[in-house]
């Protein structure tokens, strides 16, 4: 997923991705555990996406939050 698609996601949309691809990523390390997988950069690829995900909803909540606080002043 491209940046420009997760910044165009509204915060519910975030947190949904976020806890499919978090449950995907700990089923693809189980399975690694288990045995190898085809595609071991997969796993740093789905990381990666999970990091960038939770960091686009933290800058949505921070601009949330000064709305919230500008609109109070």
């Amino acid at each position: 997923m491209k940046k420009e698609e997760i910044k165009e996601l509204s915060i519910q949309e975030l947190q949904a991705r976020i806890e499919a691809s978090e449950k995907a990523y700990r089923e693809l390390k189980v399975a690694h555990a288990i045995s190898p997988v085809d595609n071991p950069s997969k796993i740093t690829k789905d990381r990666r996406e999970i990091a960038r995900l939770k960091t686009v909803l933290r800058q949505k909540e921070i601009a949330a939050q000064a709305k919230a606080s500008e609109e109070n002043n």
